[in-house]
């Protein structure tokens, strides 16, 4: 995947997400799961 960013909520910042993996949620809606690249926090997106 290419560069996304995600919102750090221990951070409090919009960082690029480090191992971001494409799921589908039990509603069929797309995410990205990744880890924050600073302070190692999951991190989630909705969204393509």
């Amino acid at each position: 995947m290419a560069e996304v960013k995600g919102y750090c909520v221990k951070c409090k910042k919009k960082r690029e997400m480090k191992n971001p993996k494409a799921i589908v949620m039990k509603n069929k809606r797309k995410a990205t799961k990744g880890e924050c690249p600073e302070c190692g926090t999951k991190m989630f997106r909705i969204g393509g």
